[in-house]
């Protein structure tokens, strides 16, 4: 789950991360209203889930309530598109607006978890303000990354010389290291996926702060969250997604034209992956579960159908837990319920799956049955 700029940094506050101060605004008035409280030159940024904001135009200086104002009413209502949202874009519903800082040094700092290592892992670099990727690739030793134990957490020794890499001295590197476990802490407590700051800021002053704020968090752990589960906003989620997670599917529209409807997240990357060998392009990630009905199936058909570029869908099912044979029987009926109108190519490997085969053939509804995946992709691929 991801959420706001805004409420990720009424998290660092309560962790005591320093932010700047800001006040959220849904309207060019309140814009203007928290331009005159914060005082002279606030920034005005808009509240998306996505990267790239400022490079899209979505983050902007205001020296006047009048030019908050001003700013504010350009971007709410309307369509961000960075590098993260796709060509559509995605509607500004808010703005932050937080009192100007005068930069001295741009810094970068996260948590989030190493799979390889098995282990969360701090990463910070110098270089703040850009694409941590881009740093990766083309100068790694940029970077330090420290391999945090899960039973003792991120140490005060191992923050101080995470503190020490960013250039931080003297008192100042006790409050950066300080700032460090506190993240840490936040990740963990929090149970999140990701906490990162980019920039983290040194001004002028010599203050530490968190310009910029954001916290990704493990859906499969928000149920010993209930406080995190409101801070989700149901506007920034494709509708699908959302349709899906309503019948216990696991949904994700892709670029494609090829419907994918299977079994397991694992067969659904192998399918995908063929797909695209054979020279086609999957139009989503459908996961039906182990334990599918034709209740489930039906909504899956539907949800797959309401992207109206799907030509054909490839249902690749292993029949281990589910017989095929009852699968078969699921996938007539929703087939039928749902009112499916394109090509549908079935590959069904498992218990009962000549069974499962015949009753497809013989239900009078237009199924291609191939025996191999790879063939099975290849016919889908075919379509057009």
């Amino acid at each position: 789950m991801n959420i706001h700029e805004y409420q990720a940094k009424e998290l660092f506050r309560a962790y005591g991360i320093p932010v700047p101060e800001g006040r959220v605004a849904e309207h060019a008035s309140e814009a203007a209203a928290a331009s005159r409280e914060l005082g002279p030159d606030v920034v005005v940024k808009a509240q998306i889930h996505a990267g790239g904001r400022g490079k899209a135009g979505g983050v902007k200086p205001a020296a006047t309530p009048e030019d908050a104002e001003r700013i504010a009413a350009s971007l709410l209502g309307r369509a961000l598109i960075t590098g993260q949202t796709g060509p559509e874009g995605r509607i500004v519903r808010a703005v932050l607006v937080e009192r100007g800082q005068k930069i001295a040094r741009e810094l970068y700092a996260a948590v989030t978890l190493d799979r390889a290592a098995g282990r969360p892992v701090l990463m910070a670099s110098p270089d703040g303000g850009m694409d941590i990727e881009a740093v990766a690739a083309n100068t790694p030793e940029r970077i330090i990354r420290v391999m945090a134990d899960p039973l003792y957490g991120l140490t005060d020794f191992e923050a101080r010389r995470a503190a020490a890499f960013l250039g931080f001295t003297g008192r100042d590197l006790h409050t950066c290291a300080r700032l460090l476990k506190n993240l840490f802490r936040l990740y963990v407590e929090k149970e999140a996926s990701l906490a990162e700051i980019n920039p983290l800021i040194v001004t002028e002053n010599g203050d530490i702060l968190a310009l910029d704020a954001k916290l990704n968090f493990e859906d499969n752990a928000l149920f010993r969250h209930p406080e995190l589960t409101g801070l989700a906003d149901a506007d920034e989620r494709d509708p699908l997604e959302l349709e899906a997670e309503r019948h216990g599917l696991n949904y994700i529209r892709l670029d494609g034209n090829v419907g994918v409807m299977v079994n397991g997240a694992g067969l659904a990357m192998a399918t995908m992956d063929l797909i695209k060998q054979a020279g086609g392009e999957p139009a989503n990630f459908l996961d039906v579960g182990g334990g599918a009905g034709a209740a489930k199936i039906a909504a899956g058909f539907r949800i797959i159908l309401s992207d109206p570029r799907v030509r054909a869908i490839l249902v690749n099912i292993f029949g281990g837990i589910l017989r095929c044979d009852l699968l078969a029987e699921g996938v007539v009926t929703a087939a039928k319920e749902a009112g499916v109108s394109v090509p549908i190519i079935v590959r069904m490997q498992g218990t009962n799956a000549e069974a499962g085969r015949r009753i497809l053939a013989e239900s009078g509804l237009a199924f291609t049955v191939a025996e191999t995946l790879k063939d099975a992709a290849r016919l889908v691929s075919e379509v057009r």
